[in-house]
């Protein structure tokens, strides 16, 4: 079967890889994939958002199956694009991914349906939602509405960071559109966690559990980027806390968007709050495979990840069991200095070919004229160490990672150390 790939980061690598290795694979291509996408696959220079360009290249390709990365195309309606032209495509429709593209959406339909997730307010006036927040204790939670490429979130921990991220995102506008709503939300103290699932209208298949590093600082101090690294499993969390955030927060949601009118089809991420208690509260919901979180997870998966795209696409998920290794993973994620500000491309990279006991999923890479690795992106690589524990994977992560180099590289140091203190 040949497969098209759309989006270009280490998320679609990992998807790539994954997909690479079942026996029913094809030809496999990307758009616009990266330079370390290359090495498996046949990148296509289409960008995620060329829903017309993407169409016609699976029509004149006769590709077997689309599969979507990233959460703006998702949102904007390119799964339907592709249904339009009768082309199988996994990934949720326009209507579904508003879980992620919307979050007064997602908020509105926990409530609704009484999942568990922090309480909170929305607001469209800048006025009405400065006179709320000033009423309110901190910390507390200001998001951005819409799509903000993992950054519309500020967690303040002061009355003066609460109201400059209002004013950034309503006034300001610095993530554009994304912040003409914005919800303020309690602050949920305790142990974050990501389950990632995939879903079939009122089918749910869990994967692995996995947890996310989103400061750029260790001990979690700095701003919010995309992800500096993940691990999984999640040792420190007992295994009943991830099964009741399962049945009371995942499954419900699934059964609540066909309630909706909005059946879901693709990968269902919870990020999740374990408050000390032991209790599960959502904190978002993401609609598709996470990054950097499905490269820890997929390298875990022992089932066949096409044919459970498959299923899922033909409606038959429910019949199939999905087996997972005792492996450990450990991604670290070596980041262009500046980010998640302003940070320069087109600086060589150095040592990728002395790693030897790892993976590496390219993120923001480029080939110069010269043939050589140059950074091209804020994450710029991931190298994922395996283990038969945490211990060990963190171990070969680092060590492995420790032979990359390019001027400014800026890795976190603690990646999946909470795991350890158990």
């Amino acid at each position: 079967m040949d497969i098209l790939v759309v989006g270009g980061g280490g998320r679609e690598h990992a998807i790539v890889w994954a997909l690479a290795k079942s026996p029913e694979a094809g030809v496999i291509y990307c758009a616009p994939g990266n330079a370390g996408i290359g090495s498996i696959a046949e990148c296509v220079p289409i960008a995620v958002n060329e829903f017309d360009a993407l169409t016609a290249f699976a029509k004149d390709k006769n590709i077997d199956l689309v599969v979507i990365g990233p959460d703006d195309p998702l949102v904007d309606g390119i799964v339907d694009a592709f249904e339009a032209e009768n082309i199988p495509v996994f990934g949720p429709r326009k209507n579904a991914a508003a879980i992620e593209g919307s979050k007064t959406f997602m908020k509105d339909l926990l409530h609704k349906y009484h999942i568990p997730t922090a309480a909170y307010e929305k607001f469209d006036n800048y006025e009405s939602a400065k006179a709320y927040l000033v009423a309110q204790q901190v910390p507390i939670v200001i998001k951005a509405d819409g799509l903000a490429a993992g950054k519309g979130v500020t967690v303040a921990f002061t009355m003066e960071q609460a109201e400059k991220a209002l004013y950034d995102i309503m006034v300001s506008k610095v993530f554009g559109d994304a912040g003409s709503h914005v919800v303020i939300e309690e602050f949920l103290a305790g142990q974050e966690m990501s389950i990632l699932a995939f879903v079939d209208g009122e089918t749910v298949r869990p994967m692995v559990a996995a947890q996310d590093h989103k400061q750029v600082f260790d001990d979690d101090q700095g701003p919010n980027t995309g992800g500096m690294g993940t691990y999984s499993p999640l040792p420190h969390i007992d295994s009943k806390i991830i099964a009741e955030a399962i049945e009371m927060i995942i499954k419900p949601t699934a059964k609540a968007m066909v309630a909706e009118g909005r059946s879901f089809r693709g990968v269902l991420f919870a990020g999740l709050m374990i408050s000390p208690d032991g209790t599960p509260k959502t904190i978002e919901f993401n609609a598709r495979f996470g990054d950097p979180e499905t490269q820890v997870v997929l390298p875990r998966l022992k089932s066949d990840l096409l044919a459970i795209m498959l299923a899922a696409v033909n409606g038959t998920l429910a019949d199939i069991e999905i087996e997972w290794s005792n492996e450990a993973a450990v991604c670290v994620v070596l980041a262009s200095g500046g980010y998640p500000a302003s940070y320069p491309k087109g600086l060589a990279i150095h040592g990728l070919d002395e790693v030897r006991d790892a993976l590496v999923f390219h993120a923001g890479t480029a080939k110069n004229e010269a043939g050589e690795w140059v950074t091209n992106g804020g994450r710029v690589l991931g190298v994922v160490g395996l283990g038969q524990d945490i211990a060990h994977a963190r171990a070969k992560a680092y060590e492995e990672a420790a032979h990359i180099e390019f001027e400014g590289k800026q890795q976190r140091s603690d990646i999946a150390a909470k795991a350890l203190l158990k």
